[in-house]
């Protein structure tokens, strides 16, 4: 859209100029920068909350696969292996810090029993949780 001017005898017609100007850029992109700044941290937290909720989740499931498997069994498992092959378990699940089931750290039953079998599974993850304690004693 054209815009004209008369002055005397010239005319001079105005285009009006589609786009932003430098200030409008600067602006919407503090605007973004700001937001950024403050859901970033948020979602970061959010995402760790997850991660040991899952862990929560998969050290109860395994120790309850425990519990079953030496109710039904007579015995404790001797490996994690033995709850997937018996169908206690799907599969050993990924330790969600680490993410790798390799890491489960085992522990025999306590007192003179036999020392190779599982009686307790924690995390292998290093670290602390974000209320201080360290994931291998969950």
């Amino acid at each position: 859209m054209a815009c004209a001017i008369v002055i005397g005898k010239t005319v001079l017609t105005l285009k009006k100029q589609k786009g932003f100007t430098l200030i409008e850029l600067l602006v919407v992109m503090t605007i973004i920068a700001v937001l950024l700044s403050i859901a970033a941290p948020r979602y970061m937290r959010s995402v760790d909350d997850a991660r040991e909720a899952t862990l929560k989740s998969s050290l109860a499931q395994m120790r309850e696969a425990i519990d079953q498997y030496n109710a039904d069994q007579g015995q404790l498992p001797l490996s994690l292996n033995d709850l997937v092959e018996k169908k206690y378990l799907r599969s050993i699940p990924l330790d969600p810090i680490t993410q790798s089931a390799e890491t489960w750290q085992v522990a025999p039953p306590p007192g003179d029993q036999e020392k190779n079998q599982i009686y307790d599974v924690h995390s292998g993850a290093p670290g602390s949780s974000r209320s201080g304690e360290p994931y291998a004693k969950w």
